[in-house]
């Protein structure tokens, strides 16, 4: 891209607030505990820590709406959680947050997901997870179908945020994306390695280097070799485009027509990666579905991530400082 291209990203962003976005995936509760190590434990060689503070965000596929409710989408988030005190903070957090939460069922036998975190000078000691990886219930199953087939026709864009607790079932996933397809819906996906092949069809999808490895049985050590994996991934999942995340390497984006596109990162200084493969998929789906390129949504989506990977924690995008590391940025360097 050249710097006479800035104004055209920018353009892009106001367009958001007019875009109506499902995410359909796993929500949760992010907690984080602060504090500082001085100690070693008398029972155990393991590090006490005197808590600061402690805070709670939304995670998984709450982090991912709440991303684009930053962006100024109007957000759907579908998912489930349990009946317990996790579900109504979580309800409540939603409400706070300013999107609707008629697409939240709960489920009475399985928890409300929550990752629990302890970071001592701005480092984790330890991640505590709270959860269940089962299937949801076939009736759980249905009942978000049925919303599915309501609010589709809204819709703009649709995004599978697939963190293997359960939700996104090989029927929910095929069926979903048909209905989408149907109703000429944007579909993209950040996926987990279990479900990776059931994502067929779909506008976008966007794994990592660790799991596009596991997936083409093929070592990525350059960018030749990631494009290599990228063809034979985007041919197994009959997809238009391929995202593949390779951290402080940048991304590498193959269209339908199997044209690579290597994106550097952007990032100047990191503090926490948590919470950056949510944003990338939330901005780089509002952004296309605005009738932006692919090239140029996953160019905004990576000035995004390196947005929120300065900051601590899971962390929704703030639109301002998007907007001003864009037009600070130098494309002909």
């Amino acid at each position: 891209m050249q710097n006479s291209d800035k104004l055209q990203l920018l353009a892009y962003l106001p367009q958001i607030k007019s875009k109506k976005i499902a995410v359909l995936g796993d929500l949760m509760i992010d907690q984080y505990t602060w504090g500082n190590v001085q100690r070693i434990s008398p029972e155990a060689p393991v590090p006490i820590v005197d808590v600061q503070s402690e805070s709670t965000s939304l995670g998984g596929a709450a982090n991912v709406a709440h991303n684009l409710q930053s962006l100024g989408a109007t957000v759907f988030p579908i998912g489930i959680i349990g009946d317990d005190d996790a579900g109504v903070l979580l309800k409540h957090m939603v409400n706070d947050a300013g999107f609707r939460d008629d697409g939240i069922i709960c489920e009475p036998n399985r928890p409300t997901t929550i990752k629990s975190r302890i970071i001592a000078h701005n480092q984790h000691v330890v991640r505590i997870d709270r959860e269940s990886r089962a299937s949801i219930e076939k009736v759980s199953e249905n009942a978000i179908y049925a919303m599915l087939e309501n609010f589709i026709p809204e819709l703009d864009a649709l995004i599978f945020e697939d963190y293997n607790k359960g939700l996104l079932t090989q029927k929910l996933i095929r069926d979903t994306i048909a209905l989408a397809n149907k109703h000429s819906v944007l579909t993209t996906v950040d996926p987990k390695f279990s479900h990776f092949l059931e994502y067929q069809h779909v506008t976008l999808f966007k794994p990592n280097r660790k799991e596009t490895e596991e997936a083409t049985a093929q070592v990525i050590r350059s960018v030749d070799e990631c494009i290599t994996a990228a063809i034979k991934l985007r041919h197994k999942l009959n997809c238009q485009n391929i995202l593949i995340t390779l951290g402080e390497e940048g991304m590498l984006l193959l269209d339908g027509n199997d044209n690579p596109t290597h994106i550097p990162t952007r990032a100047q200084k990191v503090h926490d990666v948590s919470g950056a493969g949510d944003t990338v998929i939330s901005t780089l789906t509002a952004v296309l579905a605005t009738g932006a390129s692919i090239v140029e949504a996953a160019h905004v989506a990576n000035f995004a991530a390196s947005v929120v990977i300065a900051e601590i924690g899971a962390v929704p995008v703030d639109l301002l400082k998007l907007k001003q590391i864009i037009m600070q940025h130098d494309f002909s360097v």
